[in-house]
């Protein structure tokens, strides 16, 4: 039975359509995005809006989810890692999870078969 890993990567963006590309070409066979905020090694910017200075500490990234059981997580970490990459603090980060069960809501299968 293969195990089925959960991969969250946050990354920016303008990089999100780069990165559902690269999922396409690895087969990756679902996606869930969601818009978050958050902060890490970027720097913090100090605007000023109406006379008013204001710290921007939290930047808007994008939450990419993708449940893999067929393919090798690596392969989809490697493929939102290479898309994602500017080179810059702020890229993002990736992290793999195992998911202990799964179920479709639709058919009743579980496990591989529900991914």
């Amino acid at each position: 039975m293969t195990d089925i890993e959960l991969v969250v990567g946050y990354i920016r963006p303008d990089r999100l359509g780069a990165v559902k590309r690269a999922l396409a070409e690895v087969g990756a066979p679902s996606l869930t995005v969601t818009n978050v905020s958050g902060r890490g090694s970027q720097p913090v910017k100090k605007s000023q809006w109406r006379g008013e200075e204001y710290t921007v500490d939290l930047h808007q990234k994008v939450k990419v989810e993708c449940v893999v059981a067929d393919i090798p997580a690596n392969d989809v970490v490697d493929a939102i890692a290479d898309a994602a990459k500017t080179g810059e603090a702020g890229d993002g980060k990736i992290f793999v999870m195992p998911v202990e069960s799964a179920y479709r809501i639709r058919t009743g299968a579980s496990g591989t078969d529900a991914v």
